[in-house]
C-alpha cells in the first residue's frame, strides 16, 4: 500500500509567518490540531488525545516546567497553519551533558522547504536567545514523551507511544545539514502458543539463585500504595545512563503514577521484588490502542471513550510493551526471562497474537537479547537529529 502524503507546495510568493504560540488552551488545541490534520487519511498514522498533548504543552499541567522552559511555534501562509513546533530547554538535561542545548518536538510540517527552515529557523534564534549552541530532536520534556524522528516503517502502524511522520521529514533534516545523535530500533514479536522451554528454564534457575518473586495485581489501588513510587524510582536507575534520560523528579513520578496506573490493564504487568520485597524489576504493557486512537481522531468524546474502554478491555491482539525496567544489580543475568514467563501466560489467555516492543536504543544489546528466544521482526528505526547553532 502506496503512503498517502501531502504534495509538495509549488513555489509560492506567499511569505511564511512563524507565530509564537501562547499557552492558552484554544491556541495549543490549535496547535495540536494541525498534526492530526496533516496525517487525515493516512492508515498508519496514530493521533493523540488532544487534551493529552494540551497538558504537556500546558505549565501548571506538565511537572517538567519546573525545570523545563518551553516555546511552541506555528507556520502560517495566507492565514493557514502549515508548520508546528515546539522549542523547550531542559535544564537538568543540560546539567547532566554539560552541554547547551534546546530541543526540538511536537512538530508536524508540510513538505515545503520555506516552511521548514522558517520553523527551524524560529527554534534556532529562540535557542541562540537563551544562550544555547546546539539543537537536538524530535525529543520532548523527558524520556516518557515521544520521542525519535522515524526514518524506516512508514507502513507500519505506529503506537500511541512513537511518533508518526511522512518520509519528507528526513530529507528536510537532511538537506538542513542535521546528522544522527541516536537511533532506536523496534521490533514486532509474535506472540507463541506457550512459554519457551528455555525460558522456563532460565526463569527457575534466576528465581532460585537470586531468591525473587513475581508479584501481580488485581487492585489498581494496592499497586500504586505499595509500589507506585518504586516503579518510577526503579526506571530512574534501570534508565540512567541511557541517551537523553533525565531522572524523573519527585512531581514527575507522582503525575506518571496516576496517569500511567490508572488506567493499567494488571494482568499485563508483572512486578519482581527479592527476599526484602525490593522491587528489582517491572514490566509494564497494555493492549494496543493504536486503533481506538485512530477511531477517536484525538477526541474522547462523544465516542472516543467507548473505543479506548473497549481497547482495554480486550478487543485488541496486539500488546505494547509500555516499559520493561531491571535494577542495575539484575542486567543481563535473566531476571527479563523471569519476568516474560509470568507475562507470556497471561499474553496467550488475553488472545494477544503480537507484541510491540517500543523504541529501544540500537545499541541496547542487552535488551534486545530478551527477544532473541522469539519470532519477530525489525520494522522501525527512528532517529534524534543534531545541529550546531
Amino acid at each position: 500500500m502506496s503512503i498517502s502524503v501531502k504534495k509538495k507546495n509549488t513555489p509560492s510568493k506567499s511569505k511564511v509567518e512563524i507565530r509564537p504560540v501562547e499557552p492558552l488552551k484554544p491556541e495549543l488545541r490549535r496547535y495540536v490540531q494541525f498534526g492530526i490534520d496533516l496525517y487525515h487519511g493516512n492508515p498508519y498514522y496514530v493521533p493523540p488525545l488532544v487534551f493529552d498533548d494540551i497538558n504537556t504543552l500546558t505549565p501548571g499541567k506538565n511537572p517538567a516546567f519546573q525545570f523545563c522552559e518551553a516555546q511552541s511555534f506555528m507556520a502560517y501562509r495566507d492565514g493557514v497553519p502549515v508548520g508546528a513546533i515546539t522549542a523547550i530547554i531542559n535544564r537538568h538535561a543540560n546539567k547532566k551533558t554539560g552541554e547547551k542545548v534546546v530541543r526540538f518536538g511536537f512538530m508536524d510540517f508540510i513538505d515545503d522547504k520555506q516552511v521548514v527552515d522558517a520553523l527551524f529557523r524560529a527554534v534556532s534564534v529562540w535557542g541562540k536567545h537563551k544562550g544555547m549552541t546546539k539543537m537536538v530532536g524530535p525529543m520532548g520534556f523527558s524520556d516518557l514523551d515521544k520521542e525519535g524522528m522515524l526514518i524506516e516503517g512508514f507502513e507500519e502502524m505506529g503506537t500511541m507511544s512513537t511518533i508518526y511522520n511522512y518520509p519528507y521529514y528526513r530529507e528536510h533534516m537532511e538537506r538542513m545539514g542535521f546528522t544522527k545523535a541516536a537511533d532506536w530500533i523496534e521490533f514486532r514479536i509474535t506472540i507463541p502458543d506457550r512459554v519457551p522451554d528455555k525460558y522456563t528454564r532460565i526463569a527457575d534457575i534466576v528465581r532460585r539463585k537470586y531468591e525473587l518473586e513475581t508479584l501481580t495485581y488485581t487492585s489498581r489501588k494496592r499497586i500504586k500504595e505499595e509500589y507506585g513510587q518504586a516503579i518510577f524510582k526503579l526506571i530512574n536507575l534501570a534508565y540512567k545512563d541511557l541517551y537523553g534520560y533525565v531522572p524523573l523528579t519527585q512531581d514527575q513520578i507522582d503525575y506518571y503514577i496516576n496517569m500511567y496506573l490508572d488506567i493499567l490493564r494488571l494482568e499485563d504487568v508483572c512486578l519482581i521484588v527479592d527476599k526484602d520485597r525490593k522491587l528489582v524489576g517491572v514490566g509494564i504493557s497494555m493492549p494496543s490502542l493504536s486503533k481506538a486512537l485512530r477511531r477517536c481522531e484525538g477526541k474522547l468524546f462523544p465516542t472516543g471513550w467507548y473505543y479506548i474502554y473497549k481497547a482495554l478491555r480486550g478487543a485488541s491482539d496486539v500488546v505494547d510493551l509500555l516499559l520493561i525496567a531491571i535494577h542495575p544489580d539484575y542486567q543481563g543475568k535473566g531476571v527479563n526471562a523471569l519476568l516474560f514467563s509470568t507475562l507470556l501466560p497471561n499474553y496467550i489467555a488475553n488472545g494477544y497474537k503480537f507484541a510491540e516492543t517500543n523504541v529501544e536504543l540500537e545499541g541496547n544489546e542487552n535488551v534486545q537479547k530478551q527477544w532473541e528466544y522469539f519470532e519477530r521482526r525489525q520494522h522501525r528505526r527512528r532517529r534524534a537529529w543534531t545541529k550546531d547553532i
